[in-house]
């Protein structure tokens, strides 16, 4: 299940995920707010909670993000990632090397020094 994060800066968006994930929901949800972000801004600042086992993304939607990824190539700004699953880093590198923008983990007791370091601009 994905939710908006609330209370983030103008500049700044966000998606909760907790519990299972699927492919059609992950990337409507995600491609939503990112249209909606460049419409007030020129770039994506953007942090996601992963409170769900990368195992309960079904099937496709985590492999949604290189394809959102490439779609809004050139408009990443900042993406934190917040999450205890050492696990799920090796999935989220591959943006670290093959999209522009900063990205950086955040473990999930560090919530408020993630949308602080999204919400520089």
């Amino acid at each position: 299940m994905l939710r908006p994060i609330p209370d983030l800066p103008p500049h700044v968006t966000g998606l909760h995920a907790h519990g299972e994930v699927l492919e059609t929901e992950y990337e409507e949800a995600l491609i939503k707010i990112i249209n909606e972000q460049l419409s007030r801004n020129h770039k994506i600042n953007f942090v996601l909670i992963l409170e769900t086992n990368i195992k309960n993304f079904v099937s496709g939607a985590w492999c949604g993000n290189v394809k959102i990824g490439f779609k809004y190539f050139f408009s990443w700004g900042r993406v934190g990632l917040v999450t205890d699953q050492k696990d799920i880093l090796g999935y989220s590198d591959l943006f670290k090397y093959i999209v522009p923008g900063k990205f950086k983990y955040f473990p999930l007791d560090n919530l408020a020094d993630a949308i602080k370091w999204v919400s520089v601009k």
